[in-house]
């Protein structure tokens, strides 16, 4: 168990875990843990997505906090990242064959892990890309998750050096032509903080820098061509109100206001399409909410444990100042 999670001096792997290997898709072997509650009994179980170039380690002082919450969380590493298999002999680059891959792993993760051995009911809590394969496979999830909280769900792009229009066309060309597993853009997994369109708060950059640091085999560098043309194909569908009409699932969509990554415009028109969903704005938040300044990560934290147990209002928390 030492050997698949890792820790540093400032981030502690969090106690009663079980972790290993499941297969995914086309054979892929795929990282996972389960990090139970002391609470008895536990309120539920969380299943946890991370977003692009993210791992497990990142998310041990959120886990800790839906520990405490008495939630227990079941997370994996995507396909391509952290510590599940690469799906190119150059490991840096970002790839997915195809997008569905991604949601046949979360069904495969729920099925073989979380409904053998996790605690009912179900609930899910996802950043990111992570977001963006839970908002594409929600129609299916609604027997068996509950409620789902989508933080910055990668649905478009802003801060790019060409615009999303054009990003689409060359990946999607370059996908055709056979040249998908092209890099496309920079490898930004060591960026410095200045200027990082990520997060605000220097103690928690530097605390996941410290990760990459010591275990650089768990980052990848700049997403391929075929990476960004099955995702941005996935975010078109799932953003059509005939795909968002379909979801019944209770959803808090967590839009950080001030998101380097996605646009809030983006995020904001979603949630007026989303019939099911309460969109929670994070004023002044970058893309990074779970990894933000205490200020905004807490009115985040906040309105997840105000929703997922199910209670059945959501309070506002775009407002608060703690």
């Amino acid at each position: 168990m030492d050997d698949i999670l890792f820790s540093t001096p400032d981030n502690p792997t969090p106690p009663n875990h079980t972790a290993g290997y499941f297969e995914g898709v086309r054979g892929a072997r795929l990282r996972y843990a389960i990090f139970r509650s002391e609470m008895s009994p536990a309120r539920g179980t969380v299943v946890l997505l991370q977003g692009r170039n993210e791992f497990l380690e990142k998310y041990y002082e959120t886990i800790r906090e839906l520990n405490a919450m008495g939630l227990w969380v079941a997370t994996f590493d995507l396909r391509g990242q952290g510590g599940s298999a690469r799906l190119l002999k150059a490991p840096r680059k970002g790839h997915v064959r195809r997008f569905s891959d991604y949601e046949r792993d979360l069904d495969l993760f729920l099925e073989k892990i979380v409904l053998p051995d996790a605690r009912l009911p179900f609930f899910l809590i996802a950043h990111s890309t992570g977001a963006l394969i839970a908002l594409s496979a929600a129609p299916r999830l609604a027997n068996r998750i509950d409620r789902m909280a989508l933080a910055a769900p990668f649905i478009a792009l802003t801060n790019q050096a060409m615009p999303e229009r054009w990003v689409r066309l060359l990946s999607a060309t370059l996908s055709r032509l056979g040249l998908g597993s092209r890099s496309m853009g920079k490898d930004q997994s060591n960026r410095p903080f200045p200027g990082n369109p990520l997060t605000s708060d220097l103690a928690r950059f530097n605390r996941n820098a410290a990760i990459i640091a010591a275990h650089p085999e768990l980052t990848i560098g700049a997403p391929t061509a075929r990476w960004l043309h099955e995702t941005l194909a996935a975010a078109s569908r799932a953003t059509q109100q005939a795909h968002l009409t379909r979801i019944t699932t209770p959803t808090l969509l967590i839009a950080p206001m001030r998101d380097g990554v996605v646009p809030y415009a983006a995020q904001e028109t979603l949630s007026r399409n989303f019939r099911a969903a309460q969109l929670v704005t994070i004023t002044g938040a970058r893309h990074e909410v779970f990894h933000e300044r205490d200020i905004y990560r807490r009115q985040a934290m906040a309105a997840i444990e105000a929703f997922m147990p199910g209670s059945e209002q959501v309070a506002d928390f775009s407002d608060s100042e703690a």
